[in-house]
């Protein structure tokens, strides 16, 4: 990845998005008490902090099927003798490093221009949380890269998803405030789990809370990456006994 697109994604993006459904917040919230305003803003500049991690994790992850089409290299994988699981995990250690600096610098803009309270105490677990986020969501990617694998780009899921979860995710309003049907499918989703943990750990709940948020975002990680695995075989084989990926 370029150095001046990781630059945007880690320091740039975040603000942006923040500061955009801030002023939305704002906007809707007119009429409403200054205390309540703030607390609304505080509450969607954290969960976009959050949802920022979308665009190194799932964007970056999951083109790079599409690279490997595109570029003539997928053939090349098909037919090495390269072991299936470090690749895949291989493909995500810089997105997951990429996806806890943005994250990281979102909470930092949250703390000092949108009125989220972090205190110093509470940081082992945030950093926890996020953590626990960037693999999940990085598995993700690559679950939705094993889904490109049999399509013929994975920039439209990517938009799909980005939006999905902005709605789904409980970023910008609780959950709760949707449909039971959209509440269910937002559980679906790892980053619904993330969000969530990481507004725990912000607000200091207690450990044992925080230990079945961990458990759903670690047990959403591993699904994820399961899935992509699972996806890349079947792929691999159909291609292999076709002598050819030009179908997929």
């Amino acid at each position: 990845m370029r150095v001046d697109f990781v630059l945007g994604t880690v320091f740039v993006i975040p603000l942006t998005q923040m500061v955009f459904f801030a002023f939305v917040v704002k906007l809707g919230s007119a009429g409403e008490g200054a205390s309540a305003i703030a607390n609304a803003i505080a509450y969607t500049a954290l969960g976009n902090a959050v949802a920022t991690v979308t665009y190194s994790s799932v964007f970056s992850v999951a083109q790079t099927t599409d690279s490997e089409k595109f570029q003539g290299t997928m053939e090349h994988l098909l037919v090495s003798p390269a072991n299936r699981l470090a690749l895949y995990f291989g493909r995500g250690l810089v997105p997951i490093l990429i996806s806890l600096a943005t994250v990281t610098m979102g909470l930092v803009y949250a703390a000092f221009f949108f009125g989220v309270t972090i205190a110093p105490p509470e940081i082992p677990s945030i950093a926890v949380s996020v953590v626990l986020t960037a693999v999940a969501m990085v598995g993700f990617g690559l679950l939705l890269g094993g889904v490109a694998l049999y399509l013929r780009t994975s920039i439209i899921l990517g938009n799909i998803f980005l939006f999905v979860g902005l709605l789904l995710s409980g970023v910008n309003f609780p959950l709760s405030q949707l449909p039971v049907p959209l509440q269910y499918a937002g559980d679906a989703l790892p980053l619904t789990w993330g969000v969530a943990a990481i507004r725990a750990a912000v607000s200091g709940a207690p450990l044992p809370s925080l230990l079945l948020l961990w458990g759903a975002v670690a047990l959403a990680a591993g699904i994820a990456f399961a899935s992509a695995i699972v996806l890349w075989e079947v792929f691999e084989r159909r291609a292999l006994s076709t002598g050819s990926i030009a179908r997929y």
